[in-house]
């Protein structure tokens, strides 16, 4: 059975759906995330003014970091999309991590990168029409308008940039680790598997989630004119 090739046939009227893989274990880190939003949900309730639990710290500095470091990408008046980039940073890290304990990174597989990527994508233009209005479309013919098709290609890319940029450094370390565990026994006894996962896995795994997020604020934060 080739690597990701795993899926369970579903038969609904005169339709076959392919229950993949990927599907099953996006389920799994979704799942996981409700859990833990369920569980600080339950103790936000018990949150006070002045921390006095590790855990109340801990919430609060992430929340805060996010919304700081989304302040400093597109500034303070778009600081709401904190929340949107705090969820899509916690997907991406799950999946990315998920390898750690035998599951396919969601992320090896680029129908779910290219989701994200078209995500930013939709953000990117919504925001740019959102604050620019009808000027927004001019700056296409910017700096002469017959370079309109190169900009539209350049604006074209960024999806497909974002999207196999961290496809590529998921599954590159998936195969990797992939082929490591097909060795004879005595090689897998060395720890070798144990010291590429810290570097796929969890080193590579945290540096593409900062990217993609950082670059899809980035892309963002340009189509919003400074005086808006």
């Amino acid at each position: 059975m080739d690597f990701g090739s795993f899926y369970i046939p579903i038969k609904i009227g005169g339709f076959t759906i392919r229950l993949t893989e990927t599907i099953m274990d996006t389920w799994v880190v979704m799942a996981v995330l409700i859990i833990l939003a369920v569980i600080v949900r339950i103790k936000l309730n018990k949150f006070t003014d002045v921390p006095e639990s590790g855990f109340q710290n801990f919430i609060e500095t992430i929340v805060e970091s996010m919304d700081s470091f989304v302040e400093s990408n597109m500034g303070k008046k778009y600081k709401y999309f904190g929340n949107w980039f705090f969820g899509v940073f916690a997907f991406i890290l799950l999946s990315n991590l998920s390898g750690l304990f035998g599951f396919r990174p969601p992320t090896a597989d680029l129908a779910t990168t290219a989701a994200l990527a078209l995500t930013t994508f939709v953000l990117i233009h919504f925001m740019g029409i959102f604050t620019a209005g009808k000027g927004y479309f001019k700056g296409y013919l910017e700096p002469v308008p017959f370079l309109l098709p190169l900009n539209i290609i350049s604006e074209l890319a960024t999806p497909v940039s974002l999207s196999f940029r961290l496809f590529g450094n998921i599954l590159g370390g998936s195969i990797i680790m992939g082929l490591i565990y097909s060795l004879p026994m005595i090689v897998k006894l060395i720890p070798i598997p144990a010291v590429l996962h810290i570097y796929f896995d969890v080193f590579a795994g945290c540096l593409q989630t900062f990217i993609f997020v950082m670059l899809s604020m980035a892309f963002i934060g340009d189509k919003i004119p400074e005086e808006y």
